[in-house]
């Protein structure tokens, strides 16, 4: 996201939490350990300091959902604040906006969500992403903002669609990974896809999200890249799973992070709080943490009564 708005002709200013790694990229002009090979511009200011934020128009923030509240201690409010990771919060339950609200509540809450590789983003890719908040106004300029050639953001005033969209499609791109580790074929990815939609529709609609938005960019078009690609680490980690592998040993540290494997028992719980069933989610939290065997979670969807789509 610094390379797509450095592209843009902004003036940014990197942070990160540590301050080795922001020593090693300011020493060699790249991420080595995540984005290898890809030179950030000189003009980005790359920094450990939290300070710096302050002065900004304009805050990212793309740090892990799991860590998105603790990001946000100290930072100012008044201004656009972007959610850039794509998760719920495990401890709550809560959408990472509503995390936000409750932590800076004067902060100008906006969501970029949709079907985006880091890799592609970073190498200039031709990418289109929403850019959504609940003032149009400042989805308008923010997209005026980050967008260029080969990176186009459509605005939406429905923050809450492009959120959950973004958190609940890494849990399904799990489910589909490992359909396809399991060797069940294309056809049964295909039906997981569009059962795992409908189930993302459910909890949208209770949740007050936009069909519109859950049928766009940050809803269906994020879900079907990240459960067909093995570029998905959530995909991937899926794929590991349906190979015999064991969530412990997909999940060690030194490991991609699949954001899913967090999202999952907190995708369920909020379901449930909202009298919503979601099957597939609650197979998937069941078999990451041990309760379900694969074989038995496939066989209870399989055997579910049948009824009208």
């Amino acid at each position: 996201m610094a390379l797509a708005a450095a592209h843009a002709g902004r003036q940014v200013t990197l942070w990160t939490r540590d301050a080795e790694v922001a020593h090693a990229i300011r020493a060699k002009r790249e991420n080595s350990a995540y984005l290898p090979g890809i030179v950030l511009p000189s003009a980005v200011v790359v920094t450990e300091e939290r300070a710096p934020a302050a002065e900004c128009d304009v805050i990212l923030d793309v740090v892990p959902a799991q860590r998105f509240r603790e990001s946000l201690a100290g930072l100012p409010g008044g201004k656009p604040l972007v959610i850039c990771a794509k998760g719920i919060e495990q401890a709550t339950g809560k959408l990472l906006t509503e995390v936000l609200r409750d932590t800076v509540a004067d902060a100008q809450c906006a969501v970029l969500s949709g079907p985006s590789f880091a890799a592609d983003v970073a190498r200039g890719l031709p990418t289109a992403v929403t850019i959504a908040a609940e003032r149009m106004e400042i989805a308008r300029k923010l997209q005026a903002t980050l967008g260029h050639a080969a990176f186009r953001p459509y605005a939406s005033d429905d923050p809450t669609g492009a959120t959950l969209g973004g958190a609940a499609k890494n849990v399904y791109a799990i489910a589909c990974g490992i359909v396809d580790g399991m060797g069940l074929g294309e056809s049964a990815r295909a039906a997981m896809i569009a059962r795992s939609f409908a189930e993302l529709s459910r909890l949208g609609q209770a949740l007050g999200a936009k069909n519109e938005t859950l049928m766009g960019l940050s809803g269906l078009g994020d879900l079907v890249l990240t459960a067909t690609s093995i570029s998905s680490r959530n995909f991937r980690f899926g794929r590991g799973l349906g190979q015999g592998r064991t969530p412990a040993e997909l999940d060690m540290p030194g490991q991609p992070l699949a954001e899913g494997v967090a999202t999952a028992p907190a995708l369920v719980r909020r379901a449930q709080a909202e009298g919503v069933e979601l099957p597939i989610a609650q197979a998937v939290a069941a078999v990451l943490d041990g309760r379900l065997p694969l074989d038995a979670a496939l066989l209870g969807l399989m055997s579910r009564p049948l009824k009208p789509e």
